[in-house]
């Protein structure tokens, strides 16, 4: 039996990568402010088990905008929302949030 050589680069090991490059490499996507607001209100309508044809146009917009980066149908939606959700607002002051109405404007705006 031969044994083999062992010399000093061979026994070093690999240093490992710093905790900031990695986290330099993993970048979370960017999010928009439609995005993030039709998320919000996408829970918010499940949570009040409101317009289940809505939600599912939301999630199927969502889905849609994260392919191809188009807005438009995320835009429609919202337009659709707020009314909805300013409607149960005026019925049930407690179920959806001010903020929520007013992120949702605020989105629209950006248009």
């Amino acid at each position: 039996m031969v044994k083999k050589s062992t010399t000093r680069a061979a026994k070093k090991v690999a240093a490992t990568p710093k905790k900031s490059t990695i986290a330099s490499k993993l970048k979370a996507p960017k999010v928009t402010a439609i995005e993030k607001v039709c998320e919000a209100v996408l829970i918010k309508l499940k949570s009040l088990n409101l317009e289940l044809t809505l939600q599912a146009d939301i999630e199927w917009c969502l889905g849609s905008y994260r392919h191809d980066k188009n807005p438009s149908g995320l835009f429609t939606m919202a337009e659709k929302a707020l009314a909805v959700l300013t409607t149960n607002r005026a019925q049930n002051a407690k179920g959806v949030p001010a903020s929520l109405l007013k992120d949702l404007a605020s989105a629209l705006k950006s248009k």
